[in-house]
């Protein structure tokens, strides 16, 4: 295990109607705690060091999650990772630790993003666009829009960039994918994280006027328009993480994300409660689709790696469905993110419901990467033409050439 994920708070302030915590399959929120106490805090930060220092890691990854996590006061902000913190330091003194919190962007303020920085916590927020027309559904419990405050937030954060973690958007296919882009530059996030709407085969992701893994690939032809005009830009204003980590697979560098590619899975989740879960977007499959049963009284993190339901996205391509195997592409779709696999009565073996729209999306960027690689390399060549010719190596060079 790699990626902590701390459930600090169950509850949200906004009431977005597409959120997979409150408004899809899993609603175990409803039995949490609304937030995590200090007891359960230390107990997730000796588990994490004794996980670390067990396995000699080098780093740990610990996120700041929520409901939305910065409900929590300023002056507690820190706490969680100020325990794992301590902890590292008296059990697995050489695991260093990177620390992010993810919010909706609606709570941030200047002391909030003191409170954070001095504790070396970057912020991520998720946003749909970066206009109040793309963010409709991203409401409070009144009705009332989030996204004035959030751009407040976003704004503030800007002029912090040493704390800004970047931006997660989801595609929707209501809004003009270069608008959605092209608005959310002008919050200058140093990464924009484009994820597929969580869906699965018995909960298909919306396809205005298509029927669900019928033909046609809106989510391709969405997120290659993006794609086109971040890769043609003349400066690389921002980061795109799915295309960046299609690159990568392409070139046959790890995957950084479980979204892609046949890495095992290393994220655990850590809820109020102290109950050790899977990641937590499989509550959009199932309810208690991403429970153990464990929790960090009773069970190690080594524990939860030896869970069937893990130990499963550690099987790399032996866990995939027959067509995924035999594909082409396998070693950089790693079958689709796996809440993306799941069918009701049958599992998580099978492609991906975005199966089509991915081989698409692939196979466009392995053809820019190749005609770059290509042009990169007629540009080389013809300036080799323009070298004078070189001479012939002495029989004995001296010693000092080696």
């Amino acid at each position: 295990m790699r990626q902590f994920v701390l459930k600090t708070r169950s509850r949200c302030n906004l009431a977005c109607t597409y959120c997979y915590v409150y408004e899809m399959a899993d609603q175990g929120w409803r039995d949490q705690p609304v937030a995590m106490t200090p007891a359960t805090t230390a107990r997730a930060a000796q588990r994490i060091a004794e996980h670390a220092a067990a396995h000699d890691l080098p780093r740990v990854d610990l996120v700041l999650h929520g409901g939305e996590p910065l409900l929590t006061a300023p002056a507690a902000l820190s706490a969680p990772v100020e325990a794992v913190r301590a902890a590292l330091a008296a059990t697995a003194p050489r695991t260093r630790i990177t620390a992010t919190v993810q919010t909706n962007g609606t709570l941030i303020t200047r002391g909030r993003l003191t409170a954070l920085a001095a504790a070396g916590i970057r912020v991520g927020v998720s946003l749909d666009g970066g206009l109040a027309a793309h963010n409709t559904r991203r409401v409070d419990h009144a009705g009332h829009p989030g996204f004035g405050a959030a751009a407040r937030g976003l704004r503030l954060l800007a002029r912090h960039p040493d704390s800004y973690a970047g931006v997660l958007c989801v595609v929707d296919l209501d809004h003009d994918p270069v608008e959605t882009y092209e608005s959310l530059l002008a919050f200058a996030p140093p990464t924009v994280g484009l994820l597929l709407p969580l869906a699965n085969w018995s909960a298909p992701p919306p396809r205005p006027g298509r029927r669900p893994g019928g033909p046609g690939t809106p989510y391709a032809d969405w997120l290659l328009a993006v794609f086109e005009r971040w890769w043609h830009d003349g400066e690389r204003r921002t980061r795109i993480r799915l295309f960046e980590e299609i690159i990568a697979l392409l070139l046959g560098l790890p995957a950084t994300t479980e979204t892609l590619g046949l890495a095992p899975a290393a994220t655990a989740v850590i809820e109020t409660d102290g109950s050790i879960e899977q990641a937590d977007s499989l509550k959009s499959a199932y309810e208690g689709a991403a429970a153990t049963g464990m929790a960090l009284d009773t069970h190690s993190f080594d524990q939860l790696l030896d869970h069937p339901g893990f130990a499963a996205r550690q099987l790399g391509r032996d866990a995939l469905a027959a067509d995924c195997r035999a594909c082409e592409l396998v070693e950089v779709c790693g079958g689709g993110h796996y809440p993306h696999r799941y069918r009701a009565g049958e599992g998580f073996r099978q492609p991906s419901v975005y199966c089509a729209d991915l081989q698409v999306l692939i196979r466009h960027i392995a053809t820019a990467v190749q005609h770059a690689a290509a042009t990169a390399a007629g540009r080389h060549h013809a300036s080799d033409a323009h070298l004078p010719a070189a001479h012939p190596p002495a029989a004995h060079p001296p010693a000092a050439a080696s």
